[in-house]
């Protein structure tokens, strides 16, 4: 295994776009009417330590390429991790031998030529290589683990901490003319551990992950939010079934905006599987919400000028006012619409909820009486009804001030009425993946306990 990561990745940036084109044209040598094909390669390391000890080191180093062929409006699929010209043409023979007995689907097809990314692909700061070793990886892994550790006396078992690195690059091409890619990094280091009282255990983590790691939190950071985290729930207890307000902290306020970017995605809307069905120019969020999207932002974990199928994006006002202004919807889904691409085939590109003046300790104050929630945990999540109901831990609130920890906990609600319910969004944003905000208060939810 090699001992850093800053070996470089399996195929440089030419042979990714040759071995792009060269499936391209098999495939139109195949009689394909059109075709994509994405050609990528990465390299990642991930060391775990726990207690001290190296639990696990992994270095992965990938290539892969996919063909996606036409034949009218049947369409095929195939892949192969050799990138060579012979496994290139068998890849392009089984994808073009799924297509002839696929049944034809009048959504099929590649993206309008016009709503192709033709621009230069100038730098939006995505790529930047740690070349960690992985001895020094060891090292922040245990800097950590041991932050953590020394935080109270009371922390007495660890899950660990790990610190990981991941580099790629791609090439999409297709027959439209289409051909682009680029770098990417991420990098990521995370700690659990586990405080006792008594009889009584609590766990709690932190991590912070950027693009690059020079913009991450430090380990001893990161170990001292991961320790203070676990020791301040000691003693939790449960609370009386009532409807209080809620209070989700910006570490999980994000899941919220991640269940309405599900139910706004072309997929569940043309299955008829979402409570957002024809909610364009309705109001769905609160008057205060606003949420942009921004593929544009430079170092931002969902940047890119153009999505998975080649489509130029462009950064959007989603919400405004409240009121639902799009969706996100790839060529496919929209055709099965009767709309056009949001140029969001692969997801959201970096939602940013616009933040309030008030920070997290003003919105305790608002809140008076109520959950803050720091966990969730379970999948009750409707999303053709939007009912919600899932298990949680966090803090009673008392006179604005956090009381006393909380356990063994399920908040319910309906996400329809929940957005509309939001009083407020922090300043306190927290931005390590796609989906941008701060803590989110709302008015109230059933909170079951004993």
């Amino acid at each position: 295994m090699p001992d850093t990561a800053t070996a470089s990745l399996p195929l440089d940036r030419a042979s990714l776009e040759s071995a792009a084109l060269r499936a391209i044209e098999c495939s139109r040598a195949k009689g394909a009417s059109d075709a994509e094909a994405e050609a990528s390669a990465s390299v990642g390391q991930s060391v775990t330590v726990r207690l001290g000890e190296v639990e696990t080191v992994e270095y992965t180093r990938d290539k892969a390429l996919s063909i996606t062929v036409y034949f009218g409006q049947r369409r095929g699929n195939a892949s192969t991790s050799d990138l060579s010209a012979a496994a290139v043409a068998r890849a392009v023979d089984a994808a073009c031998a799924i297509a002839r007995h696929t049944a034809p689907d009048e959504a099929a097809g590649l993206p309008d030529a016009a709503r192709l990314y033709r621009g230069p692909a100038s730098d939006l700061g995505l790529y930047h290589p740690w070349g960690l070793s992985v001895e020094t990886a060891i090292a922040l892994a245990r800097e950590a683990e041991d932050a953590a550790r020394a935080v109270d006396g009371r922390i007495t078992n660890s899950e660990g901490a790990s610190v990981s690195s991941w580099d790629a690059d791609f090439v999409l091409a297709n027959t439209r003319g289409f051909v682009g890619g680029y770098p990417t990094s991420r990098a990521s280091i995370g700690c659990g551990v586990i405080a006792s009282e008594g009889d009584a255990m609590q766990r709690d983590y932190w991590y912070t992950a950027e693009r690059s790691p020079a913009q991450m939190e430090s380990a001893n950071a990161v170990g001292r939010r991961a320790g203070e985290r676990a020791v301040r729930r000691l003693g939790a207890r449960q609370v009386a079934t009532g409807e209080v307000p809620v209070l989700f902290d910006a570490d999980i306020a994000s899941s919220l905006i991640g269940h309405f970017v599900s139910a706004a995605s072309g997929s569940s809307l043309y299955r008829r599987s979402s409570f957002l069905l024809d909610a364009v120019g309705e109001p769905v969020f609160a008057p205060l919400i606003e949420i942009d999207e921004n593929p544009h932002l430079p170092g931002g974990m969902a940047s890119g000028w153009f999505d998975g199928e080649g489509v130029a994006t462009q950064p959007r006002r989603l919400v405004s006012g409240g009121v639902l202004s799009g969706y996100f919807l790839s060529s496919y889904s929209a055709r099965k619409l009767g709309l056009e691409t949001t140029g969001n085939a692969g997801g959201s590109h970096n939602l940013i909820v616009r933040p309030g003046p008030e920070g997290f300790e003003a919105l305790l104050k608002r809140m008076g009486r109520g959950l803050l929630v720091t966990e969730l945990m379970g999948q009750g999540v409707n999303a053709v009804t939007g009912d919600y109901s899932r298990g949680a831990v966090g803090f009673w609130v008392e006179g604005g001030e956090i009381a006393y920890p909380v356990e063994e906990v399920t908040i319910a609600g309906n996400l329809r009425e929940m957005y509309r319910g939001i009083v407020a969004v922090g300043s306190d944003v927290l931005s390590r993946s796609g989906r941008s905000t701060g803590s989110i208060l709302i008015d109230r939810m059933t909170v079951a306990g004993t």
